[in-house]
């Protein structure tokens, strides 16, 4: 009976990283929904995994030079980096999601048009302009450690908005699908608990280094984040019936951008 908890939380991470990430680790038998109430609790941990990936890229990449076409570059590469770990997943699930919401049709149609394997005009905005906004906030911040720090934020912030729309009272849109296996899982505790997590880490990290004004700003942009992937989640439930595995992308993309572009604006 005591290895049962190690096994079950190892089980959990590996479904995580099965579902959120192009990473191998294979999980035995099919991933059900209770394995993947489970896994989503593990979401921000993956998306810190991930986000340490790119932000070294965005170190390495700056280390020649800090000119802005050096820094654009760095931050180009770096979110490409977290597109590549995701399998474009997210990117995928904002477009769809642009188009599904954008289209104004009833839920039935416009849950039809997200489920199309081509890309209409609002995801191609919504796919561009997103990802223009995620690169220039992310250049636009300070080099070094400041911006590797605010990409980690970022990501992880996003996935802890999934693990809030996720939540029990949330349903899913369709009976099936990756939204059917992880909408309505995370509880009221899961939630609060990890929202405050996120929130006291951003809090002890910034003044850990002694920066009041930046604990401040970090946590603004947190909650930003966390706000604009809470008013995506109700508008996709009002206009959808519930949410879906592409609205969760989207949740990620929106959320990611929101945060990046208020600490450059703030900085």
């Amino acid at each position: 009976m005591t290895q049962a908890p190690p096994v079950r939380a190892t089980r959990a991470w590996r479904a995580a990283l099965n579902l959120f990430t192009v990473i191998p680790a294979p999980v035995p038998g099919e991933i059900r929904k209770d394995a993947a109430a489970r896994a989503v609790i593990w979401l921000p941990v993956v998306g810190l995994l991930i986000a340490v990936v790119a932000a070294g890229v965005l170190l390495g990449v700056e280390a020649s030079g800090h000119s802005p076409a050096r820094r654009l570059l760095a931050a180009t590469l770096a979110l490409a980096v977290l597109g590549l770990l995701t399998g474009g997943l997210h990117l995928d699930g904002l477009a769809d999601t642009a188009d599904g919401l954008g289209s104004r049709r009833p839920a039935a149609q416009a849950l039809a048009i997200m489920r199309r394997s081509d890309v209409g005009p609002m995801g191609v905005a919504a796919l561009l302009f997103v990802v223009l906004l995620q690169i220039t906030a992310l250049a636009a911040l300070p080099p070094g450690w400041l911006a590797a720090a605010a990409l980690v934020l970022a990501a992880v912030t996003a996935r802890v908005g999934v693990v809030i729309a996720a939540g029990t009272s949330t349903p899913s849109a369709r009976p099936e699908g990756f939204g059917a296996l992880v909408a309505a899982t995370t509880t009221r505790r899961v939630r609060t608990v990890t929202a405050a997590c996120l929130l006291a880490a951003v809090a002890a990290g910034a003044v850990g280094v002694g920066s009041l004004p930046l604990a401040a700003r970090g946590l603004g942009a947190t909650l930003a984040g966390l706000l604009a992937a809470d008013l995506l989640r109700r508008m996709a439930q009002r206009r959808l019936g519930g949410v879906t595995g592409d609205v969760f992308g989207a949740v990620i993309e929106i959320s990611t951008a929101t945060v990046l572009l208020v600490l450059a604006v703030s900085t």
